[in-house]
């Protein structure tokens, strides 16, 4: 096994270590941290197994194996900001929706007390 194996798994062991305390207190959701777990997990596999990613660089016609990972993980990570963009406006569209039927609410309040005051 070489030094960048060894490197890569323990590095990826702390980053699942991270993502482990994130969830157990609370800033992490268990739906977004599935993606990270995946993909490092991935990353595992392939610094176990060398000649799987080199097969991996042939199928796809990569003619230098990490060339092939760089490529998979900033299309992966490009799809995922994609998915936190629409996550995002959803619950700006949400917050707006709120703060306008709150703002309704007072307005009627507002009116029902001076109505009472009047009377």
């Amino acid at each position: 096994m070489s030094r960048i194996q060894v490197i890569t798994i323990i590095i990826n062991c702390v980053f699942i270590g991270y993502i482990a305390r994130l969830i157990t207190k609370g800033k992490l959701r268990e739906e977004y941290a599935i993606v990270w777990c995946l993909c490092t997990f991935i990353l595992v596999l392939f610094s176990f197994w060398t000649k799987g990613l080199n097969l991996m660089s042939k199928i796809f016609g990569v003619f230098d194996p990490p060339n092939l990972v760089f490529t998979a993980f900033i299309f992966l990570i490009l799809i995922y900001l994609l998915h936190l963009s629409v996550v995002s406006s959803k619950s700006q569209h949400s917050i707006t929706r709120l703060t306008q039927e709150m703002a309704l609410l007072k307005e009627k309040m507002k009116k029902g007390d001076d109505a009472e005051q009047n009377n």
